[in-house]
């Protein structure tokens, strides 16, 4: 049976999900590497084998205990069963976030998902994107951008958010109107057993109306019907509409 050993993951691929931990042999010697999967399919398959309680979001610094195994290959030795046990640095910087919530990094992109990098500590926070978000530009990739740590109290769910975004022009004429309590005109695209989708300004933002909110006895509405519609929730993540009554 393969015993445990603890290393220290010193580098994270998100794209190609895999980890290289850094440990030192039973016995003691020379520092060696070692590389592990930390794909979704890999982490629950130990998660349904008892071996780790919950899937995790791996970060450079996380303290890990794993076995060493041959690869299917055969050709090199593998970290297997890598379970995660803490993470000083991340422990440091959300302690920090209690504090003074401002930190500096870079914005990643893996496949259609966006990250934060603090650059310091090179640790990577999931980034929470507006639906209205105007595309990062080359320079907001390459060079540090101002963000905060949201769910601090919950490391293993904490997420990036930005202290300076640019919204489409259209997203800003919905704040007009949201504060203004102004009927907004919309189109009905889609209408299914979930309720009623709609496209407002010219199809660049869209809603969905519940049938809940729908007056009992109304007319059937249908998919190419224009309604007027009132938002009665705005934020950079979500939108919530109500059809406004007949008079």
């Amino acid at each position: 049976m393969n015993s445990v050993i603890k290393g220290k993951v010193r580098f994270v691929n998100h794209e190609k999900q895999y980890v290289e931990i850094e440990y030192t042999p039973a016995g003691g010697g020379k520092v060696k590497t070692i590389n592990g999967n930390i794909d979704n399919k890999t982490q629950q398959k130990l998660k349904e084998a008892g071996i780790i309680k919950k899937i995790h979001h791996f970060h450079i610094g996380d303290t890990v205990n794993f076995i060493s195994k041959l690869s299917d290959r055969g050709d090199k030795m593998i970290a297997a069963n890598i379970q995660y046990l803490f993470n000083e640095a991340l422990d440091t910087l959300l302690n920090k976030a209690k504090t003074k919530n401002e930190f500096t990094g870079y914005i990643k992109q893996v496949d259609d998902k966006f990250f934060i990098k603090e650059i310091d500590s090179y640790l990577f926070f999931p980034l929470e994107v507006s639906p209205w978000q105007m595309k990062f530009t080359e320079r907001e990739m390459t060079e540090g951008v101002p963000f905060q740590i949201e769910h601090i109290e919950k490391k293993e769910k904490a997420t990036a958010k930005l202290l300076r975004n640019n919204y489409i022009p259209e997203f800003y004429k919905m704040e007009k109107l949201y504060k203004e309590k102004t009927k907004v005109l919309s189109t009905v695209y889609l209408v299914n057993e979930f309720g009623i989708y709609v496209h407002l300004l010219k199809d660049t933002i869209s809603a969905k109306i519940r049938l809940s909110k729908l007056n009992p006895g109304s007319e059937p509405i249908k998919v190419g019907d224009t309604i007027e519609v009132l938002i009665t929730h705005l934020t950079p993540l979500k939108i919530v509409v109500e059809k406004v009554a007949q008079t």
